[in-house]
């Protein structure tokens, strides 16, 4: 049995369909049963409840040889992520106090940006590990994933795809979800390991050749264009981000600019994404038309 939580996101729902693909059963954390009901359809076995709530993650964790959990994080200062911080103590909490009925079981935490830290800048991730030594623990640290362009099959159509990357022909990792999931599977399913592992997950990819793929999808010439910093908040409000809360949206692609997120620090493994920017606009493209 293993344990997913936020089966209903992207990163979470592929990690459960690789798991069932491998044959196992697979347990959800829940807030509403309705927005689940499909994966009950596919043997899903559902646990009310949220991140919030130690018991009951204690009780979903009950019996697992692994589990999940997907962070949908950006870059900020540490006083605007105290909100999610406190969510961590109740996850840890949770883990700690259920870590004896899953008999010591392996977590992966997977947060969409890198799991370190830069106190220079103030700097920290929205990701907290599962901190229990006795518990292994390997983590997913991955930069933007791709699914995040696919606004560009509308807003391209003029030929241009603006981005927040600047110089756009800067190299970064770039991920597909459907990769995350099947590595995920693959990690939590695979031999026994011990202590906290770090792992970047995807390719070095810039904006420039996004928009490239992007093009010959559309069978147009598509340029990727950096939006003015002055035009980000505007922007992400356009994307759907309130206003107001655009700040740490803004301060995740000035760390990326800035280059305070190196790659290949020591210590950290790696494994390179197999689904391109052009096969996640075509998978697009092909479920609208479908």
């Amino acid at each position: 049995m293993y344990l997913v939580m936020g089966i209903t996101g992207k990163v979470g729902g592929a990690t459960a369909e690789h798991l069932l693909a491998h044959g196992k059963e697979v347990r959800a954390l829940v807030r509403n049963r309705e927005k689940t009901s499909s994966w009950a359809n596919q043997g899903v076995e559902l646990v009310d409840g949220d991140w919030n709530d130690s018991t009951a993650i204690e009780r979903a964790l009950k019996g697992v040889e692994g589990g999940v959990r997907h962070v949908a994080g950006c870059l900020g200062p540490l006083a605007r992520l105290q909100r999610s911080q406190g969510r961590n103590c109740e996850l840890r909490r949770g883990a700690h106090q259920g870590s004896a009925a899953a008999g010591g079981s392996a977590f992966v935490d997977g947060c969409e940006q890198d799991q370190r830290a830069w106190d220079d800048h103030g700097l920290v991730t929205s990701g907290a590990r599962f901190s229990r030594p006795s518990i292994p623990n390997r983590i997913c640290a991955r930069r933007w994933i791709l699914r995040n362009f696919l606004y560009g099959l509308q807003v391209a159509q003029g030929g241009m795809l603006p981005v927040y990357y600047n110089p756009t022909n800067r190299k970064s990792t770039m991920v597909a979800t459907n990769d995350i999931g099947a590595e995920v599977a693959t990690l939590l399913t695979g031999p026994a390991w011990s202590g906290q592992r770090a792992v970047e997950l995807g390719s070095m990819v810039t904006a420039d050749e996004v928009a490239e793929q992007l093009g010959e999808v559309l069978n147009l010439d598509v340029k990727a264009f950096a939006v003015p910093r002055a035009g980000w908040a505007k922007a992400f409000e356009q994307f759907g981000i309130p206003k107001g809360h655009t700040g740490p949206a803004e301060e995740m692609f000035e760390a990326v600019n800035a280059g305070w997120m190196d790659l290949g620090v020591e210590g950290t493994e790696h494994v390179a994404g197999t689904t391109s920017a052009r096969d996640v606009f075509v998978a697009a493209q092909t479920t609208v038309t479908a």
